[in-house]
């Protein structure tokens, strides 16, 4: 095990015919915005390391995706990569965002409410798409 950490990591190319997916599930919000950064971060590593990408949000990760709402409730602090530099690192790694349909209708919420990129997902389509993943990560 000695060594692992500081041996390169090899970028994943997918075989002809086949999908490597990845699932990154967050249900961190503004209230552990580290938590979410995290999320988003893993996902863009995902996607640009050559698997297909899902971040699944449910609870209050949802309201990270809300349009509008990162610009009104971020917090930045110093030294920290915000929650749009992430976002927008996911957005353009190619990470398609997911949000819960269950949270969207227990906070009113509609696709048309969600950010360029996101969009509303059953649970039954989160259950599918970990049953074919390669891996998953929860924050």
């Amino acid at each position: 095990m000695e060594g692992t950490l500081r041996d390169p990591v090899a970028v994943r190319t997918r075989t002809e015919g086949t999908e490597d997916l990845f699932i990154v599930i967050c249900a961190s919000g503004f209230e552990n915005s580290a938590r979410a950064r995290s999320a988003l971060m893993f996902a863009a590593l995902a996607a640009t390391g050559g698997y297909r990408t899902v971040l699944y949000c449910i609870q209050n990760a949802v309201d990270i995706m809300v349009r509008g709402s990162v610009e009104k409730n971020e917090r930045p602090q110093p030294g920290v990569p915000s929650l749009a530099q992430r976002l927008n690192e996911a957005l353009e790694a190619g990470v398609e965002i997911h949000c819960c349909t269950q949270t969207m209708a227990n906070k009113n919420l509609t696709e048309v409410d969600l950010i360029d990129g996101a969009r509303a997902a059953g649970a039954m389509n989160l259950i599918v798409l970990a049953a074919q993943a390669r891996g998953t990560i929860s924050f």
